[in-house]
């Protein structure tokens, strides 16, 4: 699946499945992504220290298994989402986007990448394009790439209405942990300020027509989030899926272990 197509399924109404991967940096990895059916795969670079010849490799062996490669990049500066888009990816999460301006300027890197400088800024505040033609071109182009903005902090979810206007976002994103904390209620996703905040940040969104949703890591969560409105679902991520299943394997080992052992004892 292209960028244009998971634009096209999300604005659709349809529920979207994917996961994020930050520590699989070898892209034989990505035929497995490709069989479980997820819709995109999201490669972090802003916690996980993957290079951009790692990422590369992933975006083009993703893509290759119908899976809509995207990228969280490591902050907002417009030249690390081109450089992400420039390596393959099809779309770019943004992390901590606090402000309109921010967002305005990321958009208008993606969406008109390869642009810079003085005549980006052009479109960004005036919508004026060197040409007719490089408009059409541009934005052709830029039809392919999935736009997602992080929204992590007070001052984001204050500055939402404004964010949205800025138009050009497919999907509203919330970073749990980050948000948690600054609320004051660190990783009490249950705490009503985090639940009063997080359905203020989806109901918005939903009402432009822009899915919201969350990196959660357990199922009650996400089922809980969907439930809330979420429609796109960032399922946990391989750390945590090699964690739960070596956790849930050595216990059922070890307590088979000590069973056999006190049965030959007696």
């Amino acid at each position: 699946m292209d960028g244009s197509a998971l634009r096209a399924k999300i604005a659709s109404g349809e529920r979207i499945y994917g996961t994020m991967t930050s520590l699989v940096r070898n892209p034989r990895f990505a035929p497995i992504f490709g069989r479980l059916g997820f819709d995109y795969v999201i490669v972090d670079t802003e916690h996980a220290p993957t290079g951009r010849s790692e990422t590369a490799d992933l975006a083009l062996a993703l893509h290759s298994t119908g899976t809509c490669p995207i990228i969280r990049v490591k902050d907002s500066e417009p030249h690390a989402t081109v450089m992400a888009l420039d390596a393959g990816f099809h779309g770019v999460l943004v992390p901590y986007c606090e402000t309109a301006a921010e967002v305005a300027d990321v958009v208008t890197a993606a969406r008109n990448r390869p642009l810079k400088g003085v005549l980006r800024d052009r479109v960004r505040d005036h919508g004026e394009y060197p040409s007719p033609a490089a408009k059409t071109y541009l934005e052709e182009r830029g039809k392919n790439v999935v736009v997602m903005i992080g929204i992590e902090s007070v001052p984001a979810i204050e500055n939402l209405e404004k964010i949205l206007d800025v138009g050009g976002i497919d999907v509203i994103f919330i970073g749990p942990n980050d948000l948690s904390i600054q609320l004051g209620v660190p990783d009490d996703y249950a705490h009503p300020k985090f639940v009063e905040a997080t359905q203020y940040i989806i109901d918005t969104a939903q009402k432009r027509g822009i899915a919201a949703g969350g990196h959660f890591q357990t199922e009650p969560l996400i089922e809980e989030w969907i439930g809330r409105g979420s429609r796109f679902v960032l399922f946990s991520g391989d750390g945590r899926a090699v964690m739960e299943y070596f956790r849930g394997a050595l216990g059922r080992f070890r307590n088979t272990t000590v069973r056999e052992a006190r049965y030959g004892e007696l």
